[in-house]
């Protein structure tokens, strides 16, 4: 799909009037100057052609490559805690994490801010203002960054790809998301009750659930609450039509959600896009590569109450468990 550029469109900055006429066929993201695009260019091609003398660490520009020099030469050192910054401005900035101080106050709110940029875009939260608007279904957005990721909902472009798998996201974030629960083994987030380890944070805040009965998805129509928002959705669909089910064209199948229904005519089509950074084997969804990650590990993260044995999977455990139980006589046992 064509995207039109529009020359007098504009990226965040404080002059939102400039003119950048030059745009990224990768993105669509604009700029005033050929040579900053052509900088930017190097972000998809992952050309980085300066190098550290000192490090080794490449860099798409010489400018920045000059900035991360003065990392080496210790030119703005913090002399609270060590750091050394690529600027004077930007050590600047990070010496008010350690004052607190944020000169650049919300007039509507009591939020402030270390730094000017973040307030005035804070500031249209109040005013509502939208200022890109998308040239294909007139979405508007108060980001220009947001505008960019939207665009490749119509032009279907996925430029961020995970170099252990062949995964391709909108998103940076998807990717070092992706990269996160897939392919590493770091769970650096410990649940409080019972030391269960997890990958990403909304892993852990949702598991914490299981632990304090908290439902916080209420229904708007009726006295129900749900744990999960999925179990809301499914619900409010179910007991009071509201909301969209989404069909599979296959076999008329009907799902909550439109992942749901994408896992589903995946496995229609034999789609496993999960690859095992270990095997050759593939999955359809990142939960059953998940499950199937522990086939290579000697980690087990479940253990029984009783004997403290300890299993790779939770069903392991449950199975054991039931025998334990017995052997131990204890009787009161909810599964």
């Amino acid at each position: 799909m064509n995207v039109e550029a529009n020359s007098t469109d504009t990226t965040d900055g404080r002059h939102d009037d400039k003119p950048r006429p030059h745009w990224c066929n990768v993105c669509h993201k604009r700029f005033a100057r050929r040579r900053d695009l052509n900088i930017h260019e190097r972000m998809h091609t992952g050309e980085k052609p300066f190098q550290c003398t000192q490090c080794g660490k490449r860099f798409s520009s010489q400018s920045t490559l000059g900035q991360h020099m003065n990392i080496h030469t210790g030119e703005y050192k913090c002399t609270d805690c060590g750091k050394c910054c690529l600027s004077s401005s930007v050590l600047v900035i990070h010496r008010r994490n350690h004052s607190g101080e944020k000169l650049y106050k919300c007039h509507m709110c009591d939020k402030a801010f270390s730094v000017s940029g973040p307030l005035w875009r804070h500031m249209r939260v109040h005013t509502g203002e939208k200022p890109y608007k998308c040239h294909v279904c007139d979405k508007a957005f108060s980001l220009s960054g947001n505008l960019n990721t939207h665009t490749r909902v119509h032009t279907g472009e996925k430029p961020h790809k995970c170099s252990l798998c062949d995964k391709s996201f909108s998103r940076s974030s998807s990717l070092q998301r992706h990269k996160r629960r897939i392919h590493s083994n770091s769970r650096p987030y410990e649940c409080p009750y019972c030391g269960k380890l997890f990958k990403i944070h909304n892993e852990l805040k949702y598991h914490v659930h299981i632990h304090t009965d908290a439902k916080p998805y209420s229904c708007r129509h009726c006295s129900g609450c749900f744990t999960w928002r999925d179990q809301l959705r499914t619900h409010l669909l179910k007991s009071h039509s509201e909301g969209t089910w989404f069909t599979c064209v296959i076999c008329q199948k009907q799902f909550s959600s439109k992942h749901e229904l994408k896992v589903h005519v995946q496995r229609h089509e034999a789609v496993k896009p999960y690859v095992c950074s270990e095997c050759p084997k593939r999955f359809c969804t990142a939960g059953e590569l998940r499950h199937h990650h522990p086939v290579h590990s000697e980690y087990k993260q479940f253990s029984c109450g009783l004997c403290d044995k300890l299993f790779k999977r939770k069903e392991y455990v449950k199975i054991h468990f039931k025998k334990c139980s017995v052997e131990h006589g204890v009787t009161d046992v909810v599964f």
